[in-house]
C-alpha cells in the first residue's frame, strides 16, 4: 500500500453521521459526517469502534500537518427550527391539543398519527385546519361566510394554543438530546441564536423559557407565527431572522427537521442541518448540509457548534494513510450493511460499494 493518499473534502453537500469521534484539543478536527446520500439510497455512517476511532484520530494528525483544514469562522447566527428540532412536539403535543380543541367545540374532527403526518406538509397550524376543511368539508358548526371561517380558524387555533402551552408547563415533552448543549455553545461563544417557527409565537416562547429556562430565553430572538406574511418553505422567517439580527444571511446555520423547513433556509441562503424527527424519519433531505437523527448530548453528541462553522467553509484538504483503508466504516444502503472504505467516503466515492476493497488499493 501506499503512505499515503490526499482527497478533497466538498462540504455543503449533504452528509448523514451517527457518532462524533472524540478528540483532544490539540487534534485537528476532521469533518462529521462523511458520507454523501446519493438517492434514493439513505447512508447513515457510523465509527463505533476503538480501532476505528483510533485510526481517525491518525487520519486527523496526518491531516493536520499536511494542509489540513484551516481555521475557520464561527457562524454569526444559530437559526433553530422549534417544533420537531427543539422538542418532538408534533405527535404528542399538536396533534392531541388540535384534536381537544376540536372534542370542545363538538366539531366531529378528530386527526390521527397518520392524517396529521399528511397534515404537516402544510406550514403554519391555522393554514392546516383551513386546508383540510376545504378538501374534506367545514363542520356544521362552522360559519358560512369565508370572512366568518376566518374569525372561526383564529378562535379555534387560539384555543389549541392554549392546550399546547399547558402540556409545555407541565415539561410533559422533553427537549430533545443536545439542544441545550448547543443552544449554550453558541451562547457562550457570543454566537446569536434564534427560533424561527410557523407555530404561534406564544407556543414558542413557552417551549424556550419553559424548557430551556428564563436565563437563555432572555438571550434567544424568537420569530414565529403570523411575524411573515408567507410561511415554509417560503423563506421569509430565515430572512426576517436574519436582517433583524443583522447579520449576513450565508453565515447562518439553520437546524430543521423537516423538507419544507430544509426549503425554506436553503432559499434564504443559508446551510441547513436536518435532525430527524418522529414524523420526518422518512422525507428526503438531498440538499441538506448534514442529516442526523439528532443532536446529541455526550457520549453519543452528533455535531457541535465547531462542525456548524466547518459547514460554512467550502473545503477542507485532508491526507489520510491508505493503510487505514479497509473495514473501518459501517455503511447502511437500504437496509443492507455493507463496509466500505473511508477513502471512497471522502472521495465521495461509492465505487465497488458490495465489496470491502478500497479501488485505490487494488
Amino acid at each position: 500500500m501506499a503512505a499515503a493518499a490526499s482527497s478533497t473534502l466538498q462540504q455543503g453537500s449533504n452528509f448523514t453521521n451517527a457518532h462524533r469521534v472524540p478528540r483532544t484539543s490539540s487534534q485537528q478536527r476532521i469533518p462529521s459526517g462523511l458520507v454523501r446520500r446519493s438517492a434514493p439510497s439513505s447512508l447513515c455512517f457510523r465509527a463505533g469502534s476503538e480501532r476505528t476511532a483510533a485510526v481517525v484520530r491518525a487520519a486527523a494528525a496526518a491531516a493536520a500537518g499536511d494542509g489540513g483544514a484551516p481555521a475557520v469562522s464561527l457562524p454569526a447566527a444559530l437559526l433553530f427550527d422549534c417544533d420537531g428540532v427543539l422538542v418532538d412536539t408534533e405527535k404528542d403535543g399538536h396533534r392531541i391539543s388540535f384534536n381537544e380543541a376540536f372534542a370542545e367545540r363538538e366539531l366531529g374532527v378528530s386527526w390521527d398519527v397518520e392524517l396529521y403526518g399528511e397534515l404537516l406538509e402544510i406550514g403554519g397550524g391555522k393554514e392546516r385546519m383551513t386546508a383540510y376543511f376545504n378538501k374534506t368539508g367545514w363542520p356544521a358548526k362552522a360559519p358560512k361566510t369565508d370572512e366568518e371561517r376566518k374569525e372561526f380558524i383564529a378562535s379555534l387555533h387560539k384555543r389549541k394554543t392554549e392546550l399546547f402551552m399547558a402540556l409545555i408547563e407541565k415539561k410533559l415533552l422533553p427537549l430533545r438530546p443536545g439542544v441545550q448543549r448547543l443552544t449554550d455553545e453558541a451562547l457562550g461563544k457570543e454566537v446569536k441564536v434564534a427560533v424561527g417557527s410557523t407555530s404561534n409565537e406564544k407556543a414558542v416562547s413557552a417551549i424556550v423559557s419553559c424548557l430551556l429556562g428564563l436565563d437563555r430565553a432572555e438571550k434567544i430572538t424568537i420569530f414565529a407565527g403570523d411575524v411573515v406574511p408567507r410561511k415554509k418553505p417560503n423563506p421569509a422567517i430565515y430572512v426576517l431572522a436574519a436582517t433583524t439580527l443583522g447579520i449576513d444571511r450565508s453565515s447562518c446555520v439553520v437546524v430543521e427537521d423537516s423538507t419544507i423547513g430544509l426549503a425554506a433556509a436553503k432559499a434564504a441562503g443559508m446551510k441547513c442541518i436536518v435532525t430527524k424527527s418522529g414524523y420526518t424519519a422518512q422525507e428526503d433531505f438531498a440538499t441538506a448540509d448534514a442529516v442526523f437523527d439528532c443532536i446529541g448530548d455526550p457520549p453519543e453528541a452528533r455535531f457541535d457548534l465547531d462542525f456548524c462553522a466547518g459547514l460554512l467553509q467550502k473545503q477542507y484538504k485532508l491526507a489520510i494513510p491508505q493503510v487505514f483503508c479497509h473495514h473501518l466504516v459501517q455503511l447502511q444502503i437500504t437496509g443492507r450493511p455493507q463496509t466500505i472504505c473511508w477513502l471512497m467516503h471522502t472521495r465521495f466515492q461509492l465505487r465497488k460499494a458490495n465489496t470491502s476493497e478500497c479501488f485505490l488499493c487494488e
